[in-house]
């Protein structure tokens, strides 16, 4: 056999091979359960840039950074609509992003210091607190104008809406009460006390309770929404942080970073159940599609830990960027990517979450300066 012929037969193999891994890559990248035609991506805000990038979790690259305006926040995904929004918190606006195109096509001013968007279970109005207003809006969401506004108590921290629609509570920060509002007019209802300084909250999906993270005391006040009364105050080991609430309403899960845990709400009894040591400041925390697996972000050790929430156990901890904070699984029914936003490496770490042996296998993408928010849309 001559040597060309030899040449030929390795490079051919090699070509081969090549594919091979290319195809493999690719599978690995790609979600399993996602059709052709189907777009999957990631937004993130950029609170020092001012912008959104824009990250395809096909081909793991970003494809637009747009710019929103000063200190983008509150990034939520519209529940029917191919859209992405979010407030511009110095700017005193909402921002609304089409998916499509990667374009803003409305700012709708809502007054100064708004921190999130919530959206009514139909998609059909979106609710803004607006803290340094001492305000309240509706804006409807298919002709991208406030509707309604209330006035708050001082300094209104976040917004949300019952599932059934019908009642809109907001916690006011500098009055250390929750104001509870009719959804559609925003006339007031009621005015219930709670612990010094509530922030977060959480609402259980037939609107009877809400537990009120207290920021300046380290407690959780838990309201009853039906009688509008203050059902009890719960002890927390530190000031709480993020909070999760379990699907089944069962559970709610409070970050505690001064305290290096996670303490476990039962929603039945009211109760502390219990109180888990985890790393060294947790943050920002996701669940699995199961509901099985927590996945918290330690923002001191730069790393994500799994914990299985039925036996309490914590799994082998994913090493990621730096100061790891909000996080994502992506929309499928089998949550194949974790996508974990690295505060301090500004980079969004994408990790395999469908097995547990590939969860070494991290892609870290650059992002803008200071990503804080992540919202995903599959469309």
């Amino acid at each position: 056999m001559t040597r060309p012929r030899i040449q030929f037969r390795f490079v051919f193999i090699l070509i081969v091979l090549l594919g091979f891994a290319v195809r493999e890559l690719a599978s690995e990248h790609r979600p399993s359960w996602l059709r052709p035609g189907l777009k999957l991506r990631a937004y993130v805000a950029n609170t020092v840039d001012g912008t959104v990038s824009v990250v395809d979790l096909v081909s793991l690259r970003v494809l637009a950074t747009v710019p929103v305006g000063p200190a983008p926040s509150g990034l939520r995904a519209h529940p029917t609509r191919k859209e992405i929004w979010g407030v511009s918190t110095q700017g005193g606006y909402v921002f609304v992003l089409d998916a499509p195109t990667n374009t803003v096509v409305a700012r709708i001013p809502v007054g100064a210091q708004p921190f999130a968007v919530d959206f009514s279970p139909d998609g059909s109005r979106a609710y803004v607190a607006a803290s340094g207003a001492n305000s309240v809006v509706a804006i409807d969401c298919g002709s991208r104008q406030v509707i309604a506004r209330a006035r708050t108590g001082r300094r209104p921290w976040l917004a949300r809406v019952t599932a059934d629609g019908r009642t809109l509570a907001v916690t006011n920060r500098d009055d250390s009460t929750l104001q509870v509002f009719d959804a559609a007019s925003l006339s007031p209802r009621a005015t219930i006390p709670t612990a010094a300084q509530p922030e977060q909250f959480v609402l259980l999906d037939d609107g009877s309770i809400a537990f009120v993270a207290a920021t300046g005391v380290n407690q959780l006040s838990v309201i009853d929404l039906r009688r509008n009364i203050l059902l009890t105050e719960l002890p927390l080991p530190g000031r709480p942080e993020a909070l999760l609430l379990k699907p089944d309403g069962g559970e709610l899960f409070v970050t505690v970073p001064d305290a290096h845990g996670l303490a476990i709400i039962n929603t039945y009894t009211h109760e502390v159940a219990d109180s888990i040591v985890l790393g060294a400041a947790p943050t920002r925390a996701s669940l699995d599609a199961e509901n099985s697996v927590l996945y918290v972000s330690d923002a001191a050790a730069g790393r994500v830990i799994p914990l299985d929430i039925e036996y309490r156990r914590m799994q082998t901890p994913i090493e990621v960027g730096e100061r790891p904070g909000a996080s994502h699984l992506d929309p499928g029914e089998t949550h194949n990517l974790l996508l974990v936003v690295d505060e301090g490496s500004n980079d969004l770490a994408v990790i395999p979450a469908e097995r547990s042996d590939s969860r070494s296998f991290i892609t870290l993408i650059p992002l803008g300066n200071g990503p804080r928010d992540i919202a995903v849309k599959l469309f």
